[in-house]
């Protein structure tokens, strides 16, 4: 299975790699990314100085992080005199290198990256102001792909991509953590991390998909990097179908582990067979063809249940116009059914099928 990227005159084995985090932070964990089988290195958002971090600063459930934490702790000399160094002698993937995130910290810092860098993407999470700039004074001090990176509080997203295209970026990362936010910690009677946290991980899934599918239409021909919610090889392949030409993960490896990496580069295959496409190339290619296009209305049917139904009665439960009934069978009361789909999206089994499929 050719699970392959050609970008930007960059190979890449396959499109999964890390967001910029605490998991790439530092040589030990650039050094993990550069050995596992991922198809790409990120570095943690380098500025001038490093940043001044309260802690505790991140805090997990099954399906989100919450975190308070900034850019990369370490001084940008440590990554320019020893981290990248070591990197680009030992580097085995392309490398793509975060940095943020003033105008006048890129003129110094951007020359200084430049020479290990393959792609730069930028962090505009704390800037509200002078885009253009930004990515003007970037691009005077490399030739290196250019990538904004979007935060999802960024109402205009659009007009902000049109903003760092016009100005000289190449491309768009997106998206970055949501918020700001508050999380409460019952237990200790006070707030959980800090006033102000921002949250990623699979409860920001959608938006993610949303700006990556419209940013696509928008701009049907710019290079995409998908990152928000990914956790296992289908959202992989969602946004690759939405849009994306390369993915990251971070906040589902905090949840889960590291080792997912691997396991989701292992697992595609399978899930590109399972839905009928040959490459993650093909992808790339039929989502013109067919995610853009306006969808046929639906036939209006009520459900229907396969030989695959096992009476769970999880449909019966969660009906929200109380049409389905238990028999022998799953009843559906045509007249009470709205049509809605929830049954058959959420039916464990695979067994209802005509409503939205």
């Amino acid at each position: 299975m050719d699970l392959s990227v050609s970008l930007l005159g960059l190979h890449f084995k396959n499109p999964l790699g890390p967001s910029a985090g605490p998991l790439t932070e530092g040589l030990e964990n650039m050094r993990f990314f550069n050995n596992n089988t991922c198809g790409v290195n990120v570095s943690k958002t380098i500025s001038i100085e490093g940043a001044i971090v309260a802690k505790p600063c991140i805090a997990g459930t099954s399906n989100t992080i919450y975190n308070c934490e900034l850019w990369s702790e370490l001084h940008s000399d440590v990554w320019i005199n020893e981290i990248l160094p070591t990197i680009h002698k030992e580097k085995k993937k392309p490398l793509i290198i975060s940095a943020g995130y003033l105008e006048e910290d890129f003129r110094t810092l951007i020359p200084e990256l430049d020479p290990f860098a393959d792609i730069f993407e930028i962090s505009t999470h704390y800037v509200k102001d002078n885009l253009a700039g930004i990515v003007q004074s970037i691009r005077e001090n490399t030739d290196k792909p250019i990538f904004m990176k979007l935060s999802p509080h960024v109402d205009d997203y659009l007009g902000f991509v049109q903003t760092v295209l016009d100005a000289g970026a190449t491309g768009i990362v997106a998206i970055n953590s949501l918020g700001p936010g508050t999380a409460i910690d019952l237990e200790n009677r006070s707030v959980l991390l800090a006033e102000e946290i921002w949250m990623s991980g699979p409860a920001i899934k959608p938006i993610a998909l949303h700006r990556v599918y419209h940013i696509r239409k928008a701009f049907p021909d710019i290079p995409i990097i998908g990152v928000g919610g990914i956790g296992k090889a289908e959202d992989v392949l969602e946004f690759i179908f939405a849009g994306a030409d390369l993915v990251q993960m971070l906040s589902s490896a905090l949840i889960k582990g590291r080792h997912l990496y691997d396991k989701i580069v292992k697992d595609l295959p399978a899930a590109i067979e399972k839905y009928g496409f040959s490459s993650i190339e093909e992808i790339r290619k039929v989502r013109k063809e067919t995610i853009f296009k306006t969808p046929e209305t639906f036939e209006n049917n009520p459900p229907s249940f396969n030989k695959r139904c096992n009476m769970c009665g999880l449909c019966v439960r969660i009906c929200p116009a109380g049409a389905l009934s238990e028999s022998d069978t799953i009843i559906v009361d045509k007249e009470k059914c709205i049509r809605c789909g929830l049954c058959e999206s959420r039916c464990p089994q695979d067994a209802i099928y005509g409503v939205l499929s």
